[in-house]
C-alpha cells in the first residue's frame, strides 16, 4: 500500500548537531582550547571574530530601519508610538539604576579589593589612555548631538545605532501622517524586511566559525591564569549579575507571566554566541527575530530592543559601581557615603549611551571616574587584564535584560500574544498565522504564572 502524500508529513526532528546552538558550543571549546594550549596560533585566530561581528554590524543598521518603519507606520496612531517609548524608558531607567545600586551595594558587602594595597603613583596610566581619551569625548553634550546624523544617508553609512533609530522614527512617523498614500511604501518596506532577515539567517550560518575565532583569541591573548590575581573582583561580579538576572529579573518574568529560565533556553544560541563573540551586538538581529516570533508585536520589538542597547545595559551598570569601587579598595581609598552616591549620579549619567559592543564598559568606567576625583583613573591599570572577562558577562546580562525589556513592554501595551510566548518558551512549534492573543484578552481561568512554571 502506497503512503498518502496528499497528507502533510511530520516535519522529522534536526539531529542535534545541526542545531546553532550546539555548534556554536563546540567551537567556544575549541577556540578555548586551541588558545591555552597554542596561544600564538590562538591569538591568530582573531580575524575569524572581527569578521564575523563586522557581517553582523553591516546588516544591523537596515534591519532596524526597517522594522521600526514598518512597525511604526502599523500602529496609525502617534499615541501608540509615543506610549511605547514612554514606557521603556520608563522601565529602563528604574532596572538599570536598580542595577548600579546592586553593584555599589555588592562591593560593600565583599569588598574584592580590600588588602590588594596598591600605591596609585606606581601605577602607569598610559595603559588606559586610549580609554580616558574617548571617555572625555564621551560628554552628555556631545552624546546628545551625536544622536543627530550629518544627513540622513550618514546615519546607515556610520553604522550609529542611535542615529539610525532617530531617522527610522522620523520616517514611521511621517508615514502615519500620510496615511493611505504611504501603503506602497510601507508594502515595499515590509518585502526588503522579510529579505534581511533572509541574509540575517545566512550569516548566523558562520556564528560558529566566529566565536572560535574570537574565544581562541581571547585565551590565547591574556590566558586563564591571567583572572587568579582578581580572581574575588571576577567572581563577585559574576555572582551579582547572576543574583540580578535570575532573582530580580526572574521576579518580573514571573510576575509577567512567563519565566527567566525558559526565556534563556529560548534564546540559548544567541547567547552563546554572545559569550562566544563577548558582544551582545552579535546577537540584536537574532533577538529582534525571535522577540517577534514570541508574540511580541513587531513594533513594540523594533522600538525597544534597539532603544535598549544604549540605555537598558544592566550588565554594563553592575560592572560601573563594583569596579569602581574596588579600584577604591585596592588603592586604600575610603569613599565617604556621600562620595558613593556622588559616584552613583555621576554612573547614571555617563552610562547611558554606551553602545552594546565589546570595551564599552571599560570606556564608560573610564568616564565615570574622570568626573569623580576621589577614585584615581590610573587605578582601571589593575583590572584590564581582566576586563575582557568580564566583558563576556557584561554583555550577556545586558543581552538578557533586554529580551525580558521587550517581553514586558510588549505585555504592558496589550501586544504580546501570550499563546505564542509560551509555545516558543516550551519549545512547541509556532503558528505564525494564528491572530494576536494578548494578556488582556487571555481566556478566563488561565493562570500565566502557573503555565509558564518550571
Amino acid at each position: 500500500m502506497q503512503p498518502d502524500t496528499t497528507m502533510p508529513q511530520p516535519h522529522a526532528e534536526r539531529p542535534f548537531y545541526r542545531h546553532l546552538y550546539f555548534q556554536v558550543l563546540v567551537a567556544i571549546v575549541a577556540g578555548a582550547l586551541l588558545g591555552h594550549f597554542w596561544p600564538l596560533v590562538g591569538e591568530a585566530m582573531k580575524p575569524l571574530g572581527d569578521g564575523f561581528i563586522k557581517l553582523v554590524k553591516m546588516i544591523i543598521t537596515p534591519v532596524i530601519f526597517l522594522t521600526i518603519v514598518t512597525g511604526i507606520a502599523g500602529m496609525t496612531s502617534l499615541r501608540g508610538v509615543g506610549s511605547v517609548v514612554g514606557k521603556a524608558f520608563a522601565y529602563f531607567l528604574f532596572f538599570s539604576t536598580l542595577a548600579l545600586v546592586v553593584g555599589l551595594i555588592m562591593a560593600n558587602l565583599v569588598r574584592p579589593g580590600a588588602g590588594m594595597n596598591v600605591d596609585p603613583a606606581t601605577l602607569d596610566a598610559s595603559k588606559v589612555a586610549t580609554y580616558t581619551e574617548k571617555a572625555h569625548e564621551s560628554t552628555l553634550t556631545g552624546f546628545v548631538m551625536d544622536i543627530i546624523p550629518d544627513t540622513m544617508t550618514s546615519a546607515f553609512v556610520d553604522g550609529n545605532i542611535l542615529q539610525v533609530l532617530f531617522v527610522a522614527i522620523l520616517f514611521g512617523v511621517s508615514l502615519i501622517m500620510i496615511g493611505e498614500k504611504a501603503r506602497p511604501v510601507i508594502t515595499l518596506f515590509e518585502s526588503a524586511g522579510a529579505a534581511v532577515f533572509r541574509v540575517v539567517d545566512i550569516l548566523m550560518k558562520a556564528a560558529p566559525i566566529g566565536a572560535f575565532g574570537a574565544f581562541a583569541f581571547t585565551i590565547g591573548k591574556y590566558g586563564i591564569a591571567s583572572i587568579i590575581n582578581l580572581a574575588l573582583l571576577v567572581g563577585t561580579f559574576y555572582l551579582t549579575a547572576f543574583l540580578f538576572v535570575v532573582v530580580i529579573l526572574g521576579a518580573v518574568c514571573r510576575a509577567n507571566g512567563f519565566s527567566i529560565f525558559r526565556l534563556m533556553a529560548y534564546l540559548k544560541a544567541e547567547l552563546l554566541l554572545v559569550l562566544g563573540t563577548s558582544s551582545s551586538e552579535s546577537a540584536l538581529p537574532s533577538l529582534m527575530e525571535k522577540m517577534e516570533q514570541a508574540g511580541c508585536k513587531r513594533s513594540v520589538v523594533g522600538l525597544v530592543v534597539p532603544t535598549g542597547y544604549s540605555f537598558n545595559l544592566d550588565g554594563t551598570n553592575i560592572y560601573m559601581t563594583l569596579a569602581a569601587l574596588f579600584i577604591a579598595q585596592a588603592t586604600n581609598i575610603d569613599l565617604t557615603l556621600q562620595q558613593q552616591i556622588l559616584l552613583l549620579l555621576v554612573a547614571m549619567l555617563s552610562s547611558k549611551g554606551a553602545a552594546g559592543v565589546t570595551g564599552a564598559g571599560f570606556i564608560t568606567l573610564a568616564a565615570t571616574l574622570s568626573v569623580v576625583p576621589s577614585v584615581p583613573v590610573a587605578g582601571m591599570a589593575i583590572i584590564l587584564g581582566v576586563d575582557r572577562f568580564m566583558s563576556e558577562c557584561r554583555s550577556l546580562t545586558n543581552f538578557i535584560g533586554n529580551a525580558v525589556a521587550t517581553i514586558v513592554v510588549s505585555r504592558w501595551e496589550g501586544a504580546l500574544d501570550t499563546e505564542k510566548l509560551h509555545a516558543a518558551l516550551g519549545g512547541e512549534p509556532i503558528d505564525a498565522a494564528r491572530p494576536i492573543t494578548t494578556l488582556n484578552a487571555a481566556p478566563a481561568g488561565l493562570n500565566l504564572g502557573e503555565a509558564s512554571a518550571d
